[in-house]
């Protein structure tokens, strides 16, 4: 494989549209409020899981799927080989390297999201054959369980108080937009993944059932934001920041009700584009808001 192959499986660009949870949970810290955020770390720590544990979670996938249709952000995979295999564990490797001068709990954190996201996509397991079991495993890792040990991280908190009643609100909202968002990033792989044998959430749902799946969660999101922000002004900016995002998806929803191959890849891309967009500036304008 070229270092161009393997740079494209990283698919490190889809970092960003996990990016939100990372932001939020720094939006949230302690420290940021009390102005003694110590930025070298929060720096690292956001190095390490876009740059490296998230790739190597994509790397690890791409080439026990080999897949030949549009995937994440490839619209037209390259071929894999065992290269891409080996790069996913160097990464996986150096994550928890790096991951020690952090703090053991984030070694562990590294640790257990890397082995999920291995039983996820290896074919002795592959929990990507069960579409609830994968669902809900998507969402709890890259949603509250990340946002938990980012919060954890930053502040360097002791992990009970990571069982308080705010904290868990905050992560539970983070899986509720991935339980709504994920699905819709299968929803044009439905004949590759059907080749395969993998019966996702969204072949689960259907096409019209995606959309119909991402509305709920969507809502019921916006109402726990709501309440979580307690109603003040800052949370208006969510709507505001998510508008392009809305906007775009009620016409494809549209387009697709009408017809089911308006569900494709470009379409699919330009929905999670515009929403982690979204997330993230709101997330941005928290942030500012908090540290001010």
């Amino acid at each position: 494989m070229t270092v161009r192959t393997v740079w494209l499986h990283l698919r490190v660009p889809f970092s960003f549209f996990l990016l939100p949870v990372f932001l939020f949970a720094l939006s949230q810290s302690a420290a940021l409020r009390l102005g003694t955020l110590d930025w070298g770390r929060v720096v690292v720590i956001w190095a390490v899981i876009h740059l490296l544990l998230y790739p190597a979670s994509n790397a690890y996938n791409s080439y026990f799927d080999k897949d030949e249709g549009s995937i994440g952000i490839l619209e037209v995979p390259p071929p894999v080989d065992k290269e891409l295999f080996y790069v996913a564990w160097l990464l996986d490797v150096l994550a928890l390297v790096i991951g020690v001068w952090i703090g053991w709990p984030f070694v562990v954190y590294l640790l257990i999201y890397g082995l999920i996201s291995k039983a996820y996509s290896h074919p002795a397991i592959r929990l990507k054959k069960y579409p609830i079991i994968s669902w809900l495993v998507i969402g709890l890792f890259q949603g509250g369980f990340t946002y938990l040990m980012t919060l954890q991280t930053v502040d360097n908190l002791p992990i009970k108080e990571l069982l308080n009643a705010r904290p868990l609100l905050a992560a539970l909202l983070c899986t509720l937009n991935l339980l709504a968002i994920y699905p819709i990033t299968q929803v044009y792989q439905h004949d590759e993944d059907g080749r395969r044998g993998d019966l996702t959430m969204s072949r689960l749902l259907g096409v019209r059932g995606t959309f119909l799946n991402a509305v709920f969660w969507f809502t019921l999101s916006l109402g726990g934001f709501y309440r979580y922000f307690e109603g003040a002004a800052v949370f208006w900016l969510l709507p505001l920041c998510f508008l392009p995002g809305v906007v775009y998806f009620l016409f494809w929803t549209l387009r697709v009700f009408r017809d089911d191959r308006a569900a494709d890849f470009r379409s699919a891309m330009r929905m999670t584009l515009l929403a982690g967009t979204g997330l993230n500036l709101f997330f941005v304008f928290v942030l500012i808001l908090t540290g001010s």
